[in-house]
């Protein structure tokens, strides 16, 4: 059920697609609650809709049916500037494969999503070494992406996330590239971010940084199956 502190509320969310007079039901009946400042992992199989989930939370696709209230606003039914506009504002991405630009600095890959809101020189400067500073990324920022190791580039995505001060951050399979060294440092860098009080929603395949999260959605043939809440989490739970 949806309080005042439910960030995202999705409700019997279905996604069908259409192809050659085929349908495939990627997510069926979904219902799911994200609350502000929890850390919630999606898991399960490849195929099981996890990054489908994802794209409809992040409103780079809308559902089949079903309703979605993002930050106490009705957002499914949207239009594509409107979509834009609140991906831009509420929303930080971390792709599995970084996504930066390679002929753009460190800098200029953190301040692109800023240029597209009415915000000042200054004040883009600001939010740009503040997140690069809280990644550990600010000594780097005059170097490009192709002189940085995976788990740099990684660092910068995050921070290029982070610059907008979103409502969310979705990281879709953020150590998919990296190696275990780089995967964990990654996850203790989310981890402290969600300390500070950000939101997460991540989803991993890999079991061992699922439980890195509060709470873990299993999904399986596009339906939720279990959920499940981290020992460290529950241990520390106030007892009903």
């Amino acid at each position: 059920m949806a309080t005042a502190q439910t960030l995202i509320n999705l409700e019997n969310v279905t996604k069908v697609f259409y192809t050659d007079e085929v349908e495939t039901h990627a997510l069926s009946g979904i219902h799911l609650d994200i609350q502000k400042g929890e850390y919630v992992s999606i898991a399960g199989p490849s195929g099981c809709g996890k990054s489908t989930l994802l794209s409809i939370i992040g409103l780079l696709d809308s559902p089949t049916d079903g309703s979605y209230v993002l930050n106490s606003k009705t957002v499914q039914g949207l239009d594509f500037s409107e979509r834009a506009r609140i991906r831009n504002q509420e929303i930080g991405f971390i792709f599995q494969s970084f996504n930066l630009i390679g002929d753009l600095t460190v800098y200029e890959n953190v301040e692109l999503p800023l240029t597209y809101r009415s915000m000042s020189s200054p004040e883009r400067k600001k939010r740009v070494q503040e997140a690069l500073e809280k990644v550990g990324m600010a000594h780097r920022m005059r170097h490009y992406p192709s002189q940085l190791s995976g788990g740099q580039q990684q660092r910068v995505a995050v921070a290029r996330a982070l610059g907008g001060s979103p409502s969310i951050l979705l990281a879709d399979e953020p150590t998919g590239n990296l190696d275990s060294r780089n995967g964990e440092a990654v996850m203790d860098l989310l981890q402290s971010l969600h300390r500070e009080g950000a939101t997460i929603c991540m989803v991993t395949h890999d079991t061992r940084f699922a439980k890195h999260a509060e709470r873990t959605i299993h999904l399986f043939d596009g339906k939720v199956v279990e959920e499940t809440e981290a020992e460290q989490y529950a241990a520390s739970s106030p007892s009903s």
